[in-house]
């Protein structure tokens, strides 16, 4: 157990290294290290209070000066997990970017970005702010690897209220679909090794995410409604439960789409071919999920990859869109994703990448235990 013990530690002062550049001044940067060595502890609630109890301080001012007042590059850092999680994980074939939010309920008027508004997280409309998150998986496992605060106009309308959270004037209103692209534009450019994007109703409905992947040419599943209108192979603008509706019965195939938390999870699955007007070397297809118990419940995926891929593969890309659902468990219950108590923009950032630092390690001790056990 002691080995073990060391190798964590050296382990863990490796990883906190890769991030040692992004911090200015020795003061800042060993505040950093013990906030991700106390969102990596046993503690029931990780904020500042605990956290700073955790690295034996008498009060919390030194982790909230972390996150408030130290400068140190956020987003440097968040693109140091990013190359982390490739390092560790990475598959150019098979890896999966994947976005959802998730939201963070809150009490008052003051947070940057709350605001009464749905929230995932408690299926119903709540004082929250929402996250909309990027992760990354594959076939060795996943983690989030970017993050953007939505904006309700409510905020970016008020400029004043914008600058008291600390939100530079410069920032403006985005769509929750727009804060996926910026997100996904910048897996791009750091040449993320990746083969898919996925993502549900709430961005597959988005024409110009759709229409913006395509131009990048990035092969994606995006769920979308059954009221979604697609382009027939006789050039017919249809909605997508009419098209499904007229398959075959023959065409359906039960497949897994991976595990769940109660063993597999096996649905029937179809694909049609869609819109004829398409590059060389490459197709669109509209996926259906069909329930094996009740027929009635059918999800819609509007798909577009490789002219040669498999219905197999299409339905390993939906089905790991859940991945994303288990970071954010993860995160919030190991790493504290959701246990902060700040208020402003900056310091919502610096935490929640701090967070995403934290899980990040976690995946590669489990990557290592998974060889060691091979």
């Amino acid at each position: 157990m002691q080995v073990e013990v060391q190798q964590w530690s050296s382990g863990f002062a490796a990883f906190c290294g890769r991030f040692a550049p992004r911090f200015s001044r020795v003061e800042s940067r060993r505040r950093m290290v013990a906030y991700i060595r106390g969102l990596l502890g046993e503690l029931e609630r990780k904020n500042g209070w605990t956290l700073a109890e955790a690295a034996g301080d008498a009060t919390p001012d030194g982790m909230q000066r972390l996150l408030n007042f130290y400068a140190w590059d956020c987003d440097g850092l968040r693109d140091d997990v990013r190359e982390i999680v490739a390092q560790t994980i990475g598959d150019e074939t098979a890896g999966v970017l994947i976005v959802d939010e998730t939201g963070f309920l809150k009490k008052g008027s003051t947070s940057a970005g709350v605001a009464r508004q749905y929230s995932g997280t408690a299926g119903r409309i709540e004082n929250s702010q929402v996250g909309v998150f990027l992760a990354y998986a594959s076939p060795t496992g996943r983690a989030l690897i970017d993050r953007e605060l939505y904006l309700p106009k409510s905020w970016t309308e008020d400029r004043q209220r914008c600058r008291d959270a600390g939100i530079d004037d410069s920032i403006e209103f985005s769509t929750k679909p727009e804060l996926a692209q910026s997100m996904i534009e910048r897996a791009l450019d750091a040449g993320l090794p990746f083969g898919w994007v996925t993502a549900d109703e709430a961005y597959g409905q988005a024409g110009q995410l759709r229409l913006w992947l395509e131009s990048r040419g990035v092969a994606h599943v995006l769920a979308v409604p059954k009221s979604q209108m697609v382009v027939t192979m006789r050039l017919q603008r249809r909605r997508a439960h009419s098209v499904i509706a007229e398959l075959d019965e023959a065409v359906w195939q039960p497949m897994s789409c991976g595990d769940g938390a109660h063993g597999l999870r096996i649905y029937d699955w179809a694909a049609a071919p869609i819109r004829p007007l398409r590059e060389r070397g490459r197709g669109h297809w509209l996926l259906a999920r069909r329930s094996i118990t009740d027929p009635e419940q059918i999800a819609y995926y509007i798909c577009y990859g490789p002219a040669d891929t498999t219905l197999d593969e299409l339905v390993r890309v939906a089905g790991s869109r859940w991945a994303i659902e288990e970071c954010f468990q993860t995160a919030k219950n190991e790493t504290g994703l959701d246990h902060y108590q700040v208020r402003g923009y900056t310091a919502w950032y610096r935490h929640i990448t701090l967070s995403m630092a934290a899980a990040a390690f976690l995946t590669i001790l489990r990557r290592d235990a998974e060889k060691g056990a091979a």
